[in-house]
């Protein structure tokens, strides 16, 4: 009942025309049987708290498993098309043109979907959520390695490479706010995709780069930047949620509900297999595991679960302002865009764990599994003379989880700290005077 179609490269599924993609219709086989269903998926294969609406839902193959079973109740034969973007921009454009049925993106994308969707009579349904951050530490800025700068009041008049529209865009524009920085005339933003970004920071021509999961830890872990700004300072919450179709949902919920069903599915064994999934994820995507796993491990910077939460739902309404002030959208109505039925109708009622505090993690070359410690001193004593293949640490305040040999590590008498930034640090050296910052070669030996 069920035929898998290979989604053809980005490159060449941009160089289509238009007419030649296929979005969810349905039509007679050659022999006039049972009726074909084409689902097409949009997602981002690298922006990788999306996964269990993308990149390990599809490697893991459980949309095709649920439609098979649908199949087989309906009599209908069912094709899945996914289509892989950088960006969730794209992936509206497609949804809009009625050309992808199902897509995955960040909250600033979200709301942009809402609002084309409804110019565009396209209208479009937030139906869940893959991957969250409470305190919006999915986003962040770094510079060069050897930048100077030091903290965001050191922006004013520099360039800083963002994605106007993205999740990252809008950390950007709060944060900036927060500093007393006017955010369109107080820095030179540069609008560019997260790749092009990077590669303008490493040639100097950005002085700065705020983008979304996983180019900044990406880059950390290659030594080619370090974190200027943790987004969780914002204190509110970013996500990455699921849209459809409302079209395609009214004409095919059985669809919309295997899809669900699936990606229930996928966040489970996310969560059950940890290292598992950021294997699985590393090999589709071509990023390191470690870096995978620092944004989805058992601790990661991302919680996963499906559920609507209502702290989302309300930051997303407090994302249009921001937007309409970017002249990106004239306004989204937030609760006639959210649609909780479909999930619920889908799967069993969806937990909404409130994340635990991230601890500090252990991932030894040669092991499958990770181990967790008490404090950032015991994991600083497991990793002396250790084969060490990634050691994570939640940053003092925030709790953003990051690479503890990246960290700005604090001493403070007897314990140490480590933090994201300079500039938080920095801020907790204020309140605390005998407290002074450390090399990580130094807070090892403090250590043990």
């Amino acid at each position: 009942m069920f035929r898998k179609r290979v989604a053809p490269h980005l490159a060449l599924a941009l160089a289509l025309p238009l007419a030649t993609a296929c979005g969810g219709g349905a039509g007679a086989d050659a022999g006039g049987g049972a009726k074909t269903v084409t689902v097409t998926v949009g997602y981002q294969s690298k922006t990788i708290n999306t996964v269990t609406a993308g990149t390990l839902l599809r490697s893991l193959g459980y949309f095709e498993q649920e439609l098979t079973a649908l199949g087989k109740r309906d009599g209908t034969t069912y094709e899945v098309k996914w289509q892989d973007y950088a960006t969730g921009a794209p992936i509206t454009a497609q949804m809009t043109a009625g050309k992808i049925d199902i897509g995955s993106m960040g909250d600033f994308p979200l709301l942009i979907n809402a609002a084309r969707g409804k110019e565009l009579k396209q209208p479009t349904k937030l139906v869940s959520v893959t991957g969250y951050n409470l305190r919006g530490g999915l986003n962040t800025l770094v510079v060069a390695p050897s930048s100077s700068l030091q903290s965001l009041t050191d922006l004013r008049g520099k360039k800083v490479s963002t994605s106007v529209g993205s999740a990252a865009d809008g950390t950007l524009v709060r944060a900036l706010e927060e500093a007393g920085i006017d955010p369109d005339r107080g820095i030179r933003k540069l609008n560019q995709q997260p790749s092009v970004g990077a590669s303008a920071l490493a040639a100097g021509s950005a002085d700065a780069l705020s983008q979304f999961v996983a180019w900044p830890g990406q880059l950390a872990f290659a030594g080619q930047a370090k974190a200027l700004y943790d987004g969780a300072e914002l204190n509110l919450p970013t996500f990455h949620g699921v849209t459809v179709r409302a079209k395609f949902a009214d004409r095919h919920a059985g669809v919309l509900d295997a899809f669900l069903a699936a990606q229930r599915r996928a966040t489970d064994h996310l969560r059950a297999e940890p290292v598992a999934a950021a294997e699985s994820v590393a090999t589709e995507t071509g990023l390191p595991a470690e870096v995978v796993y620092l944004y989805n491990g058992a601790n990661g910077i991302a919680t996963f679960d499906p559920a609507l939460r209502s702290e989302l739902i309300d930051a997303l309404r407090k994302d249009v302002p921001v937007l309409k002030a970017e002249k990106l959208v004239s306004g989204v109505d937030v609760d006639a865009f959210v649609d909780p039925a479909p999930l619920k109708r889908a799967v069993r009622a969806p937990d909404c764990p409130r994340p635990p505090a991230a601890r500090p993690e252990l991932w030894l070359k040669g092991h499958e599994t990770t181990r967790s410690f008490a404090s950032p001193k015991e994991l600083l004593k497991a990793v002396k003379g250790a084969d060490v293949r990634a050691a994570y640490v939640p940053d003092a305040v925030t709790g953003t989880l990051w690479f503890a040999d990246r960290a700005v590590w604090v001493a403070d008498g007897a314990d140490l700290r480590a933090f994201v930034t300079p500039a938080g640090a920095h801020a907790y050296i204020v309140r605390h005077p005998a407290a002074r910052t450390v090399s990580y070669a130094d807070a090892l030996r403090l250590a043990s």
